[in-house]
């Protein structure tokens, strides 16, 4: 019986599966007919990949292999052919994105003339230091009105650069015959890689503009620190500017330009990528990272840079050191006038002196913290049992708190980690 009943609904199951099979195709003819794709190759698939992501109406962006003449291209065939002398018959694979984009909320003009800002069409089998044939430029369509825009913007394109000192583009501009998808790995590739950088290969030449006109700046004088940005989409520089920049209030002045806005400033790091973050000294480059930079990490370069890592205050910040009782720096700080004691790197605001007090031990105490400034951590360390207290923001190390008689609690503070503000000069 059991059986017959599971024949019976299995039986209903797969009729009601085939009558909504057969209306299918409508509701999926009506959601597809808009769509079209394009394939573009300007240089590592990555950074094209999440280029093109992030405009409205794109679908999809995939990593793939597009344009060669062998059967099932991977990675490692690719990057083994990337140096085939031009008599080979053997034609290898470009390293290209598949574009699906919906043609009534975004146009194919659009998009293939963002690939032409996005890299440098007259550089021949690669992308700034990505060599090969598999880097080259080129762009894959499949239909004719694509076909028709590839070649009226090259050209109207061409004008534009040969204005501004750059060669022949050398784009491959080819109908799509196959593309493979790349591997898993290869995809996604800012979600799998949270600390990567956006490639920025572009020649800065601007189809509405010539050339974006943007503004010099030459070096301040003293330490400050320089975030280069991208003219293009760059999620990365977006990701630093919202988790670090916005939040930065240190004494160190940041500031974030494009990489051709610098003058007069000794940079030894190659502004290939974005953003890449620049600790400079007297407009000369100390430290300079690619990439994208955490707060953990941004605020351990900025304590290396500002404090010395052979400092105390390094020592203290970043190796939970302690700074001796009445040192130099506690002796400055234990009368100040009215104010607030901020964090040396971040600029946040962590202590008040109308919370300060004097406990005779020889270390900064206040009775408590600023609202939400900082974290309590349990330290077990010396084989001691005590509460540990981290700021908030930098994730430095700032002393700790114990238990007081009068049931009240004593923050006791290492001075060299602090700066102080007078109240009435507050931001």
């Amino acid at each position: 019986m059991k059986a017959a009943r599971y024949l019976k609904t299995f039986t209903l199951l797969m009729s009601s599966l085939l009558i909504l099979g057969s209306l299918t195709p409508l509701s999926a003819s009506s959601s597809t007919k808009n769509q079209e794709s394009i394939v573009f190759a300007a240089g590592c698939f990555w950074g094209v990949e999440k280029y093109f992501e992030h405009f409205d109406g794109v679908i999809s962006a995939e990593s793939g292999y597009v344009g060669g003449n062998y059967k099932n291209p991977s990675y490692k065939t690719v990057l083994k052919n990337r140096k085939l002398k031009s008599s080979s018959k053997l034609v290898n694979y470009a390293e290209g994105v598949k574009v699906i984009y919906d043609k009534t909320k975004v146009s194919a003009k659009t998009l293939i003339k963002a690939f032409w800002e996005l890299h440098d069409p007259t550089q021949v089998n690669g992308q700034g230091n990505d060599i090969g044939n598999n880097y080259r430029s080129a762009i894959f369509y499949t239909n004719a009105a694509q076909e028709k825009i590839a070649k009226s913007t090259k050209k109207e394109y061409q004008k534009l650069l040969l204005a501004n000192g750059y060669a022949n583009i050398v784009t491959q501009i080819l109908p799509l015959k196959k593309f493979y998808p790349a591997e898993k790995y290869h995809q996604d590739y800012l979600a799998k890689n949270p600390f990567g950088y956006c490639p920025n290969h572009a020649t800065r030449v601007k189809f509405k503009k010539e050339k974006l006109k943007v503004k010099k700046i030459t070096p301040l004088g003293g330490k400050e620190i320089i975030v280069i940005k991208s003219e293009n989409f760059c999620p990365y520089c977006e990701k630093f500017e919202n988790e670090v920049s916005k939040e930065y209030k240190g004494s160190i002045p940041l500031r974030t330009v494009y990489a051709n806005s610098l003058q007069n400033f000794h940079i030894t790091t190659k502004l290939y990528a974005t953003p890449t973050i620049l600790f400079i000294e007297d407009g000369i480059e100390v430290i300079g990272h690619i990439g994208f930079m955490n707060k953990k990490l941004f605020y351990k370069t900025l304590g290396a840079f500002k404090l010395g890592k052979n400092s105390q205050a390094y020592n203290v910040a970043f190796h939970e050191g302690t700074d001796a009782p009445g040192c130099k720096q506690y002796d400055i700080f234990k009368d100040t006038p009215d104010g607030v004691f901020i964090d040396k790197l971040s600029g946040e605001i962590l202590f008040d002196t109308r919370d300060r007090f004097h406990s005779g031990t020889g270390w900064l105490s206040f009775y408590k913290s600023a609202n939400g400034a900082v974290v309590e951590k349990e330290d077990y360390r010396f084989g001691m049992k005590r509460v540990e207290i981290v700021a908030k923001k930098s994730g430095i190390h700032l002393g700790h708190v114990f238990p007081r008689a009068d049931g009240r609690r004593r923050f006791c503070i290492d001075a060299t980690v602090l700066e102080f503000v007078p109240r009435a000069k507050i931001k």
